[in-house]
């Protein structure tokens, strides 16, 4: 895959603060080998971060209140927003930046820049380096949701707890720079919170009250809060439950598993054994034209002109990794 490199091939990426999260997370897992017990928990947990996400899903379900009381439009909006946050993530951050598996334009780059802000799940550089950490070093303690470490962590819990010292020393071993050279991935990381108020909660909370007098109570909660939470589980299930249920066609060997019910929540990426055996596919499927919104979207783009270089397995390619490491299933 793209983005492996040698020792010697390190690229720093680490601003200061970055740095210096490193060394106190290294200290904190030193202290708690060190002596275990009581520290540990204090050590490892973000509260600050279990705090917030409470409040999120909180507010989510408070969220459900409000359905029928809104305005068609603005559950319209709602999904038309989810859509938008999902590709960021699926079309953007993970096929295109993390893996190369075609080639954008600048226009398309700074569409899928703008919804990747709106989905909020790290700036493209951060979310694209840990991706390929997860490819490289899958299922051990580099591998930032870790699924050996259970569904909670792989589903969430990573996000609650102070890395492992693992995932830190091999992501800087790994090659960036393409990420780094890329202007639209780098103004997006510069300017990333500014675009995260604008995108992920401004914009969709506006649209409905401005435009078809929807209260901003509503707008908020249905189009920011619900949706937000809702696209975050969606790609949390790709990390948990892709990791856990369904069957495994394309390589037995290897835990990611094919899972329909994972796809129709993020929009394509629910085929998960075949996307760890051909990461460099563009369509993160054998079946492109079942349903995989994500691959639609990048072949319109193509037809469109916007997209280009399509990277794909051959037939022979997947039917001789089927019959040497599959499990029969498929």
């Amino acid at each position: 895959m793209s983005g492996q490199a040698t020792d010697a091939e390190k690229v720093s990426f680490c601003d200061a603060k970055e740095e210096i999260r490193a060394e106190l997370e290294g200290l904190a897992y030193g202290d708690r080998q060190e002596r275990p017990g009581a520290r540990e928990q204090r050590l490892n947990i973000v509260w600050r971060n279990v705090v917030l996400m409470s409040l999120l899903h909180l507010g989510a379900m408070y969220s459900l209140v409000l359905i029928p009381k809104a305005m068609p439009l603005t559950l319209l909006w709602a999904y038309v927003c989810f859509l938008l946050t999902a590709l960021g993530v699926t079309a953007g951050a993970h096929r295109l930046w993390s893996h190369r598996s075609y080639k954008a334009k600048l226009p398309l780059r700074i569409f899928l820049a703008a919804a990747n802000s709106m989905a909020f799940q790290n700036d493209i550089f951060e979310w694209a380096r840990d991706h390929r950490a997860h490819h490289k070093y899958s299922e051990t303690d580099a591998d930032p949701h870790n699924a050996r470490r259970g569904f909670f962590f792989s589903h969430v819990g990573w996000l609650l707890v102070r890395k492992h010292p693992d995932v830190i020393e091999k992501g800087r071993k790994l090659d960036v720079s393409d990420l780094l050279a890329d202007p639209v991935v780098q103004f997006q990381r510069k300017y990333y919170k500014i675009t995260v108020v604008l995108m992920c909660f401004v914009f969709p909370t506006v649209v409905p009250w401005y435009i078809w007098g929807e209260s901003l109570w509503n707008s908020y909660f249905l189009a920011t809060i619900l949706r937000y939470t809702i696209s975050l589980n969606g790609t949390w299930l790709v990390n948990s439950a892709a990791h856990m249920y369904g069957n495994r066609p394309y390589d037995k060997h290897v835990s990611p598993r094919q899972n329909p019910l994972v796809t129709l929540g993020a929009i394509g990426e629910g085929f998960h054994n075949y996307h760890h055996t051909f990461p460099f596919d563009y369509s993160a499927s054998e079946f492109g034209l079942n349903f995989n919104p994500t691959t639609w979207f990048i072949d319109f783009m193509c037809l469109l002109g916007l997209a280009t270089d399509r990277k794909q397995a051959t037939k022979a390619m997947i039917e001789a990794r089927k019959a040497k490491t599959g499990d029969g299933s498929g």
